[in-house]
């Protein structure tokens, strides 16, 4: 199983199976609009305008579970995001990644660990970076910046 095996609506409603990212380094972020680390929407943006054309994407789940930090519609996230960080890179509808109504990617994505136990989500913008091949290669807790997360992403793109 890896990440292919999913599918997910995107801001507007529209399913998207996940197989279409294939081939890709995938950075899979759950994030919030009204949050202290909504300002890593900048660096995230600027991750993937610097290696999109190189086979890099970032995949935006936005999520109301803590402290109902993202407020409003799936759209109107979007538009914040669009508008305020010039994101580019695909949003996807506003989902749960804990609990009995969690996303089944997250619930997958939240058990690859080295221990193999479900690691639930903490917070806001925690980030899975995931192989060209749909493997896992590393989750990194929301206080890890994209910018510090670079390195493995080159890394990820050169394999």
């Amino acid at each position: 199983m890896n990440i292919y095996d999913f599918s997910a609506n995107d801001y507007l409603g529209n399913n998207v199976s996940l197989q279409q990212f294939k081939g890709q380094v995938v950075l899979v972020v759950n994030t919030a609009t009204r949050c202290g680390f909504t300002p890593q929407y900048e660096g995230l943006e600027a991750l993937y305008e610097k290696y999109k054309d190189q086979g890099f994407v970032i995949l935006d789940f936005p999520c109301n579970q803590f402290l109902a930090q993202a407020p409003g519609t799936s759209e109107e996230i979007h538009a914040v995001c669009s508008l305020r960080y010039n994101t580019q890179f695909p949003q996807f509808e506003k989902i749960k990644v804990n609990g009995k109504d969690a996303h089944p990617l997250f619930v997958y994505l939240e058990s690859q660990n080295e221990q193999k136990k479900v690691k639930k989500v903490k917070w806001n913008f925690t980030k899975f970076l995931i192989g060209r091949d749909g493997t896992f290669l590393g989750r990194f807790e929301p206080t890890v910046k994209p910018e510090d997360i670079e390195e493995s992403i080159v890394n990820a793109l050169g394999k």
